[in-house]
This record gives C-alpha cells, structure tokens and sequence, in this order.
C-alpha cells in the first residue's frame, strides 16, 4: 500500500488499499492504524476533506474496524 504524505496537524500520511478496502493512517504522534471496510468513497472524501484529522475523528474512527499495527 502506497502511504501519501497529508498535510495535517493530526495525521503523517494515509494509504488506501481498494482491493481490500483497507485505509492505513500514520498518525503524528507516531501511531498507525488500519481501519477495515472503509469504502473508496471514505477514502475520497478524507482525502478531499479540509480538514483530514476532524474527518478521521468524525467519519473513520469509532466508525469501522481497526487494528493498531505500530
């Protein structure tokens, strides 16, 4: 999965995986996640968004399934 740097105060860099609908974020503080079942339109949306931390707290976390992979 291709991770692309973001430009935001609560997240490094996201990756999407649309074979599996996987979305893996690099959080600032060094954390990273893989949320399960996020549809590419999630994905889209995050990317598009102005604010891509308040979307992830709002539409990605607590939302769908995840593990911690670091």
């Amino acid at each position: 999965m291709q991770l692309i740097t973001v430009e935001s105060s609560m997240l490094y860099a996201v990756g999407y995986d649309s074979k599996n609908r996987t979305l893996e974020v690099v959080f600032n503080s060094g954390g990273v996640y893989r949320y399960h079942d996020v549809p590419p339109e999630e994905y889209k949306e995050l990317m598009a968004a102005e604010s891509k931390g308040r979307y992830i707290h709002e539409c990605i976390i607590d939302v769908y399934p995840y593990a911690q992979i670091k």
